[in-house]
């Protein structure tokens, strides 16, 4: 009787201990995730945008900008172009108007593929208002280099943490 109930506090002890280390996988899984938007999270200054021309040469923009990321899922972004007749938006997404951008929504981050997808809600460019734009990043130091998904637009844009 007494190894029978040894054996079974045993078997007890190594489900709790089986189940905790289930727990705590699923945490430190949960943990990289939020380490990856944790990234992401506050203000970012625009260091460069780069815009492929006609001929396939790359323009860099005269611009400045500010990209904004909340830890509740939420961002937004303004450029300003300091020639207003630059960033028209001659490209197959018009993002500007006036010679400025500026958006707010929320996003998704998908880590394993560097990806991350912009859903806006509200734009100065009102056809962007409800679409899905997704994006594709690098984080490098205090870096995010931002580039689209899409093969049709021909665009890159590097951030620095404040």
């Amino acid at each position: 009787m007494k190894k029978l109930a040894a054996s079974g506090v045993l078997s007890l002890l190594f489900a709790i201990a089986a189940l905790r280390g289930s727990t705590l996988s699923g945490s430190q899984d949960r943990d990289i995730n939020e380490g990856m938007r944790d990234r992401f999270i506050g203000a970012w200054r625009l260091v460069s945008l780069e815009e492929e021309g006609a001929g396939g040469d790359v323009h860099r923009a005269d611009c400045t900008g500010m990209l904004v990321f909340t830890r509740e899922g939420r961002m937004s972004v303004q450029v300003m172009y300091r020639n207003p007749q630059a960033g028209t938006g001659s490209g197959p997404v018009q993002y500007t108007q006036g010679g400025y951008e500026a958006s707010f929504g929320r996003y998704e981050i998908d880590e394993p593929t560097q990806r991350f997808s912009y859903h806006v809600e509200g734009a100065l460019v009102r056809s962007l208002i409800g679409k899905e734009l997704p994006r594709r990043f690098e984080l490098s130091g205090k870096q995010l280099i931002v580039k689209p998904a899409s093969p049709n637009e021909h665009w890159k844009v590097t951030w620095e943490h404040y």
